[in-house]
């Protein structure tokens, strides 16, 4: 569970949510660009969550989507897996 925990994209998205939040602090007022700051977050986190679930699935043998960054290494997680 740590490697999943502990991956770079979602330590690098949960970073980027606490600057986010620390911009909150200050009496700025919010704007487009804050806003376009947050959905990029949003965004990013979905996509660090999706690479660790279909990561997770890959090592249990389950057939991920096609568009996944991950297909390609399907076999070789698979492989590691079983050898363990």
């Amino acid at each position: 569970m740590r490697q999943y925990i502990f991956g770079t994209g979602l330590l690098s998205a949960i970073t980027g949510g606490v600057t986010l939040l620390r911009g909150l602090k200050n009496d700025e007022p919010f704007t487009w660009r804050t806003a376009l700051a947050w959905l990029s977050w949003g965004i990013t986190l979905a996509l660090a969550v999706g690479a660790v679930v279909d990561t997770r699935r890959a090592r249990r043998g389950r057939v991920i989507a096609g568009d996944s960054p991950v297909q390609k290494k399907q076999g070789k997680l698979l492989k590691k897996r079983l050898t363990r």
